[in-house]
């Protein structure tokens, strides 16, 4: 038998058919989204429309929905303010992605793993004892949980963490990578500050993601230019 079945869609699911027709009329819209004139509206229009669908997908404004390179990118957007000042402190569990967990931008007096339970889970008894040494006015805590493991498939408790997160004044990051199709994500009921998602895992383009804030949040951008994505991401 020559036969062979695709399975490693954690890794990268193939592109569905109805993405791959998404992208042809895409790539048929020559204007500059930022340009007046119509075809520049025209693309915008179809970005727009994009942006609305993720909103949907995660119970999320879409003026709240950043589009990135991808996870990995949109993972850096997330934690880029609390690697760079002093005021923050970040708690990382342990099974995180490598994305958050490496990448050279975390310094040790400033970051603190969160080991997991043996079910696979973040051992939340440790994350709020250690949360609780922040007072008002010191470090400020931002907390990364992946919602679901790429490796186990074990899901996290999110909406949990972001109780304990949110009564020490801190942010909760929730990489959803791995979650976004497969289970129901909701930003409200996540508790979630920001949540990380990319195409690739779910059928759609490679090179295509984002990070959705909940309403009224910020980011400091890490790719200056153009002022697209609302000052956040710039890049045409």
């Amino acid at each position: 038998m020559n036969q062979r079945s695709y399975l490693d869609y954690n890794a990268t699911a193939p592109l569905r058919a109805e993405v791959r027709e998404a992208v042809v009329r895409a790539l048929a819209l020559d204007g500059n989204p930022s340009s007046v004139h119509a075809e520049g509206r025209a693309a915008r229009a179809a970005i727009e429309e994009a942006r609305a669908k993720v909103a949907r997908l995660v119970g999320a404004r879409p003026e709240d929905v950043i589009f990135t390179s991808g996870g990995t990118e949109a993972n850096a957007l997330a934690l880029a303010a609390p690697s760079c000042e002093a005021s923050w402190h970040c708690y990382l569990s342990a099974i995180e992605h490598p994305s958050v967990l490496s990448g050279g931008r975390f310094h040790p007096e400033t970051t603190t793993v969160i080991p997991v339970t043996s079910a696979g889970v973040a051992d939340l008894e440790v994350l709020a004892a250690k949360l609780e040494k922040h007072k008002p006015g010191g470090w400020r805590p931002i907390v990364s949980l992946m919602a679901a493991n790429n490796e186990t498939g074990a899901i996290q408790p999110i909406a949990d963490a972001a109780t304990i997160v949110h009564e020490a004044g801190g942010l909760m990051h929730s990489d959803a990578v791995q979650a976004a199709g497969r289970i129901p994500l909701d930003m409200t009921a996540l508790g979630a500050d920001m949540v990380t998602l990319s195409a690739h895992k779910i059928g759609g383009p490679k090179g295509a993601g984002a990070l959705v804030l909940t309403e009224g949040g910020s980011v400091e951008p890490r790719i200056k230019g153009g002022g697209q994505e609302r000052r956040r991401r710039a890049g045409t």
